[in-house]
This record gives structure tokens, C-alpha cells and sequence, in this order.
């Protein structure tokens, strides 16, 4: 699956780009008034290979939850069993994701990838196999159990999965991307949960950027002085144990990474290869994006950015792929939340290539 995805994945059409900025050239609004909306129009017109390229909805928000056996380093001051208490608070409909979902009318798909512990919910609700690609209701949350594994390992002491436990994560994330584009979807965006992740999140950005880890480290959920200076230490413990190989991105993903990282970093493979944008969200959406971009660089042709998340790793990521965050609001709080704020932007770059008239059509004079 992997290597069929990889496969199908190709550059953005040079000529639907061009034909998308000769199209803004005759829109009623001075030439590059709408400044980085035209050229993510552009860029979405060359990733669908058509001018103007399809309205992006409806959204699909797919969060994908993970435990990190690195907890156990003290990285973050909340217990590891909230990763599983959020999950039930995303099927009631009430954490900041369900809102903002709810305001932008996309569907939330959540996905146990490892969860550690027991979800709090009732086993009728559970989805144990595929996302029945025939419903995708906004108004009602799904969740999906794909678990790998309870967790990962502690990632100073060993590998955090073996190669084909990040394997299986990463098909996870390309099969629910296909669900989601055959049930309707016409945008993804990504979510995550779980306690500690932004630890191999930092350590990820670190091996695919090369960067040093005080930068790609960040305070998480928030931790004091000492916490984060040793979170720091962590995340250089990391990368001096595997000494993670870019070229590698299974190899870095099983080394360092967490289940939900190498699940999105699937998820966008497989938007990638069915030319569907990919909106991203925060720190652990950039990390796992360096993966994708890693094992096929033409997938960043689908990735949008959606906003700059306040942890530092996210800028450093964005940096490295070449991405320009549509929103700054110092954000920092996963879910997929960024990435819904910023939807609106992403459709009405769209939406200005299908409904703008033309100076000629409007009978507007030109300069």
C-alpha cells in the first residue's frame, strides 16, 4: 500500500498553474490584491491539475490519538490517561475541535492508533474496522480503532515501534485518507492527541531538519523552567541513541516517532496521491509532514499550512518545507484546531477563482 501510494503521487500541473494566474490576471481586483491567496489558489489548481480546481469541502478533520512511552521521562506534567479521557470528550462533541468543526460544518473522524489505556466510552459506539465511507455527518463524531500497539515504547531507552509497527500506522493513516476522499471529502485536515508527543514531535523535526533540539523543542501543554530544560535533554538523548537517518523516514518514524505521527504522516501520502489538499494543524501535523515529504517530495503539493503553531519546532519545520502558515494567533493546542480556523481562508482562494467575474464579462474597464 505504502509503495503504491508513493507511487501515484506526482508534481503539481505546471499548466493549471499558469492558467490560474492568467485567470487572476483578468479578475475584476487589481493584479495581486489578494496577495498569498492567489498564489494558494495556484497551488491548489496545480495539485488538481485543473483551473479553477474544485471548492475544497466538505472538510474532514481526522484526529489521530497515540500514547508515548517517553512519558515516563516526565516531559509533561498531565497523566498519560487523558490522551483516552480527550478521545471521549471528542465523540460527546465537547473540546475546542468539536466547536470550531461544528462552525466550519466538518466531520470529525477520531482514531485510536495506540491509545494506552481504556477509552471511556460504551464499546456499542466503537467503529472496530473502516469508516463506512457511504456517511460523513458533520454532526455526529466517529471513531475508528486501528491500535498498533498500547502505546510506544520509551523512546531513550529503545526504539519507540519496530519498522512494522510504523509501517502499519502509516497504512492506517492512507486508508482512512482514502475513506474520508471516497466518502465525499474534498479537503482533510489533520488532528492529534496524546500526552507527550510533542517530545518526538521535537525529536522528528530535529532528524528530518537537522536543526539543533533547543529549537525544535517547545513547552507543550505548558511545563516550568526545569521540565522543558530537561525535556531538551530528552530530545538530544533521542537523536544521540538512533542517530535517525532522514533518508530513511520508516526508519526515523519507528525510531522516534509516535503512532499518530506516522498515522498522519499517511494520511497526507494518501491525500497527496488523490491530488485532495491536506490542511495542517500544529507541531505534531508539521513533524509528521517532514516524513511524507520524505518519502515522496512532490506531497508537499498538497500540504497547506494552516496556521503557525507558538511551539518553535512547528517554524523550523515550516521553514524546511518551504510552507507560509496562513494564520499567527499563537496557538498551541493540537486537535486540528488551527487548521479549521484557517479553512475559510483556504476556500475563499478557491471560491475567488469560480465566482469573480472577468473585466470583460462585468464590463469593468481596465487600467
Amino acid at each position: 500500500m505504502l509503495e503504491t501510494t508513493i507511487a501515484a503521487i506526482r508534481p503539481a500541473d505546471e499548466a493549471a498553474m499558469a492558467a490560474a494566474r492568467e485567470l487572476h490576471g483578468r479578475l475584476t481586483k487589481p493584479a495581486g490584491s489578494l496577495g498569498a491567496l492567489e498564489e494558494l489558489s495556484v497551488r491548489l489548481a496545480g495539485l488538481a491539475g485543473a483551473c479553477p480546481p474544485p471548492l475544497p469541502e466538505p472538510a474532514a478533520v481526522a484526529i489521530f490519538a497515540g500514547d508515548h512511552g517517553v512519558h515516563a521521562q516526565g516531559v509533561s506534567p498531565w497523566p498519560q490517561e487523558v490522551t483516552a479521557q480527550m478521545i471521549g470528550n471528542f465523540l460527546a462533541g465537547g473540546a475546542v475541535v468539536n466547536a470550531f468543526a461544528r462552525q466550519a460544518g466538518a466531520s470529525v473522524t477520531v482514531v485510536d492508533v495506540g491509545v494506552a489505556t481504556p477509552l471511556p466510552t460504551d464499546p456499542a459506539v466503537l467503529d472496530p474496522a473502516v469508516l463506512d465511507p457511504a456517511v460523513l455527518d458533520p454532526a455526529v463524531p466517529r471513531l475508528v480503532v486501528a491500535s498498533v500497539r498500547r502505546g510506544t515504547r520509551d523512546l531513550t531507552m529503545t526504539a519507540a515501534l519496530t519498522r512494522d509497527e510504523a509501517l502499519a500506522a502509516v497504512r492506517t493513516g492512507i486508508r482512512i485518507a482514502d475513506e474520508l476522499i471516497d466518502a465525499g471529502a474534498g479537503i482533510l485536515l489533520t488532528g492529534d492527541m496524546g500526552i507527550a508527543n510533542t517530545t518526538p514531535a521535537a525529536v522528528l523535526i530535529a532528524a528530518f531538519t537537522g536543526a539543533d533540539p533547543l529549537d525544535t523543542t517547545g513547552r507543550g501543554t505548558g511545563v516550568d523552567d526545569p521540565t522543558y530544560a530537561h525535556k531538551v535533554a530528552v530530545v538530544r538523548a533521542a537523536l544521540a541513541r538512533h542517530t535517525p537517518d532522514p533518508a530513511d523516514p520508516l526508519g526515523v518514524l519507528a525510531a522516534v516517532g509516535g503512532l499518530e505521527h506516522a498515522a498522519l504522516a499517511g494520511l497526507i501520502l494518501g491525500a497527496a496521491a488523490r491530488r485532495t489538499p491536506v490542511l495542517l494543524d500544529g507541531v505534531i501535523a508539521v513533524s509528521a509532514a517532514l516524513a511524507a515529504a520524505a518519502f515522496a517530495p512532490d506531497a508537499v503539493c498538497a500540504m497547506v499550512a494552516g496556521h503557525r503553531s507558538a511551539e518553535p519546532g512547528a517554524t523550523v519545520a515550516l521553514r524546511h518545507l518551504g510552507l507560509d502558515p496562513l494564520i499567527d494567533l499563537g496557538l498551541r493546542l493540537g486537535e486540528g484546531t488551527g487548521a479549521l480556523l484557517a479553512l475559510p481562508v483556504v476556500t475563499g482562494a478557491v471560491r475567488v477563482l469560480h465566482e469573480v467575474a472577468t473585466f470583460d464579462s462585468a464590463g469593468v474597464a481596465e487600467k
